[in-house]
């Protein structure tokens, strides 16, 4: 044992406490997503998540494009790449269904794990990166939040619109090609 250190110092690190990296992160982000929702209300904390997850969705649909050796994806390889990138931050998403109209995405656990419950703004965080990359490579994007575990939900189904005209009618938020010109 060092000098000046007692029994109690040098146990500190044995201590069984359950903090690491990734749980302090999602600590912190419920913390911020809660008191955002707190002070400004659900809808503007849904807004300023909205904007990180938008910057994130487009560094992701880059590093996509990237890796694949493309300018852009097609539909098939968006709705593959939605779903992995949810299994690589620990997401259990599968996709129910793909067409030329929508994708439909079930999810079985949440990348932030149960620190999203009750945190629905949270949730702005998948829509954004979603709509952000089906609508860079495709266009157009209305991504609905049908269901989530934040909202008490056993899990989440989320369906990403690829025609204006069929999501019309959905709940959720639009997205368009910011690399298109004009």
């Amino acid at each position: 044992m060092p000098d000046g250190l007692s029994k109690v110092e040098t146990n500190i690190e044995d201590a069984p406490v359950a903090l690491d990296r990734d749980l302090f992160l999602r600590d912190l982000i419920r913390e911020l997503s809660g008191t955002l929702q707190d002070v400004v209300g659900l809808e503007e904390a849904a807004g300023f998540v909205s904007v990180v997850g938008s910057t994130i969705g487009n560094k992701i649909d880059n590093d996509y494009r990237l890796a694949l050796g493309v300018d852009r994806l097609d539909r098939h390889q968006v709705a593959m790449v939605l779903q992995d990138l949810k299994r690589r931050i620990q997401g259990r998403f599968t996709i129910v269904s793909a067409d030329d109209e929508k994708i439909v995405l079930a999810n079985s656990a949440c990348p932030f794990g149960d620190k999203v419950i009750g945190r629905p703004s949270m949730c702005m965080m998948t829509s954004n990166v979603f709509g952000r990359i089906a609508a860079n490579n495709l266009g157009y994007a209305k991504v609905e939040l049908a269901e989530t575990i934040a909202n008490g939900h056993s899990g989440c189904r989320v369906v990403v619109y690829l025609s204006s005209e069929l999501a019309a009618e959905a709940d959720g938020r639009e997205y368009f090609d910011q690399n298109a010109d004009g």
